[in-house]
């Protein structure tokens, strides 16, 4: 945020979600690689549930950090850095064997494409965006397909270009949202998962956008002047 000039993170906030007509809020989501690290004050969620629903939580208000151990769906925490990921979930057998491919290759080229954070992590910090107490590594929005496009317009605002969309259909909010642009450093854009919609309520008419917490102000500027 330090190369834009915003006025901090709940103006900035404030901004998409009146531009956009969000219904929830942004999630600033950071990656903590240590444990001292971890943003002073925040508390350890109390359930063990998946990134997703953990995303959804913070989107509706909710700040606090989980490590591995709170999070249920290891397929999602080994695409955000907490672990390796578990040996059928890397060599595709476990979408292989729920019919989600038709052949153990295509589930396992899918698997080596999807984007992942070395597994280094100690822990992952949500919070709404506007009341944040950390810089974000990720912003997470929940949109409608016409607030997506309009984001897609301020990406290109500024350079130009053309924003692409990487997605499979699995591992959405975890890989595609966060993992993607954090280590890719540009947006995604990504429609969802079986298990974000199943278990974190994503609903039919919403898509998922990731976007680098570094470039979120000049984002906003864009999005302000258009």
């Amino acid at each position: 945020m330090a190369s834009c000039d915003v006025d901090g993170y709940k103006e900035l906030s404030q901004k998409i979600k009146d531009k956009l007509g969000l219904e929830k809020s942004p999630v600033a989501v950071k990656l903590v690689l240590k444990e001292e690290d971890i943003p002073e004050g925040i508390p350890k969620i109390d359930e063990t549930i998946r990134h997703c629903e953990m995303v959804q939580k913070a989107a509706q208000g909710a700040t606090f950090y989980a490590t591995v151990a709170e999070q249920k769906c290891k397929g999602g925490a080994s695409a955000i850095g907490l672990m390796e990921a578990p040996e059928k979930v890397k060599t595709g057998e476990m979408y292989h064997s729920l019919k989600r491919f038709s052949s153990l290759g295509s589930a396992k080229r899918t698997m080596d494409a999807i984007p992942k954070i070395d597994p280094i992590m100690r822990a992952i910090a949500y919070a709404p965006l506007e009341t944040t107490p950390f810089d974000p590594d990720v912003v997470v929005i929940i949109a409608n397909p016409k607030q997506a496009m309009e984001m897609a317009q301020a990406m290109v605002y500024t350079l130009g270009g053309r924003v692409e969309a990487d997605f499979a259909g699995i591992q959405s909010l975890c890989a595609d949202a966060v993992a993607g642009p954090y280590t890719r450093k540009r947006p995604n854009i990504t429609l969802g998962c079986s298990g974000s919609r199943g278990y974190a309520d994503i609903k039919p008419d919403e898509v998922i956008v990731g976007m680098n917490g570094e470039n979120i102000g000049c984002f906003v500027n864009a999005l302000d002047a258009l």
